[in-house]
């Protein structure tokens, strides 16, 4: 334990003196994190919001065939643009995000009773404009509703009795769920964050005293190979377990100077402990693989080539979660970044953890940085890691 714990701190006083890679692990990357994703998010509702409260601007082709809706779709708050050139090339090229174009039989349809042509014309790949093109839509509903009613009063006939069917929605969801459906992103640079805290001092220790021609020296002392590696590890969990809390601090605090986002939420105490429990197995399994990795290298360029590979592993279950959700069952907890990924949106949503869950969790999780861990000493119990080329 003396051994383990001597070359522990050997490696943090060595990462204290590079002043720059410090900087990078512990200013540069926790503050990072937070301020992209809130940067992005709150830029996303300032876009969003703007869009839905301004006036939009659309282009009427063939208005003067339909007045009347022209002037309703005005008082609405949708304008009409006068446009020059083609309206379809403008679309194409994004000079506009969408445009009305009146049927050529719009009067004629009208006066007889039948339903009268409206083309909302657009980009569907194009998300800026989702928002103008549903705006548009609901205004166009709104305005057939109204005049089917009132042709229906003009009948004798009651408008209900074209509305046989009610339909009301009952969401049990909680405004805390429903907020962190829009922070879904958040768990990925959580365990991004956890995984590779430690990776510029495990690179450093491992592929970079291999390449120094340091190593051999160190495995030549007395001290045990295992507690060798061992002080290794523990020496990059702490620089990464520094760099989790810097990141969660920082997310608490970001969430202060962004109160929109902010509240999307639970950025309190207890839900930031919580995350920190959550996210301490994925440190150490993050930490024992680079080394079991990066001991196997030559160089720091071939350790560091690792890592963009690496860095895809937490991205895929967001991705796949989001393409295709599926119910949370005990078997997901453990799965590797799928568990992760699962419980920090427990936290995030404020929905309970029951004990089982965070048995089965901490069990998987730790269990597999144990064996990572073990892998990780054996590695250095090959003799060839002494030899740099």
């Amino acid at each position: 334990m003396k051994a383990l714990w001597t070359v522990c701190m050997k490696e943090l006083r060595e990462l204290s003196r590079d002043r720059r890679t410090l900087m990078l692990a512990l200013v540069m990357g926790p503050l990072l994190v937070p301020a992209m994703l809130f940067g992005i998010l709150t830029l996303a509702q300032s876009r969003a919001k703007s869009q839905i409260e301004k006036p939009l601007q659309v282009a009427i082709v063939g208005a003067d065939r339909a007045p009347e809706l022209v002037k309703w779709l005005a008082a609405e708050g949708i304008e009409r643009k006068r446009l020059a050139g083609d309206p379809d090339a403008a679309i194409r090229s994004q000079d506009e995000d969408a445009y009305l174009r009146i049927g050529d039989a719009f009067a004629k349809d009208w006066q007889a009773g039948n339903p009268a042509l409206v083309e909302i014309v657009h980009d569907s790949t194009r998300q800026d404009s989702t928002i103008p093109v549903k705006r548009i839509e609901n205004a166009l509903q709104r305005y057939g509703q109204q005049v089917g009613a009132l042709r229906l009063l003009a009948r004798g006939v009651n408008p209900a009795v074209a509305a046989p069917l009610s339909v009301a929605h009952k969401d049990l969801s909680t405004p805390e769920a429903r907020r962190g459906m829009l922070m879904a992103i958040l768990p990925y640079f959580l365990i991004l964050s956890a995984f590779i805290g430690g990776a510029y001092l495990i690179i450093d220790t491992t592929a970079g005293e291999r390449e120094r021609q340091s190593l051999e020296p160190l495995l030549a002392t007395p001290a045990a190979r295992g507690a060798i590696v061992s002080g290794k590890i523990v020496a990059a969990s702490l620089v990464g377990l520094t760099t989790l809390l810097l990141t969660l601090v920082a997310l608490k605090v970001g969430a202060q100077f962004a109160p929109g986002i902010g509240r999307m939420m639970d950025v309190s105490l207890l839900a930031i402990g919580k995350m920190l429990l959550v996210l301490l197995p994925m440190l150490f399994i993050g930490t024992a693989l680079l080394t079991f990795i990066a001991a196997g290298a030559k160089s720091v360029k071939e350790a560091q080539s690792y890592m963009s590979m690496l860095m895809l592993l937490p991205i895929v279950p967001t991705v796949v979660l989001m393409v295709s959700p599926v119910r949370t069952q005990l078997w997901q907890y453990t799965v590797p970044f799928l568990a992760q990924n699962q419980m920090l949106l427990k936290v995030i949503r404020s929905e309970p953890v029951a004990m089982l869950e965070w048995a089965v969790y901490f069990g998987a999780g730790f269990g597999l940085a144990a064996l990572l861990w073990f892998a990780a000493t054996r590695r250095y119990h090959q003799e060839r890691l002494a030899i740099s080329t």
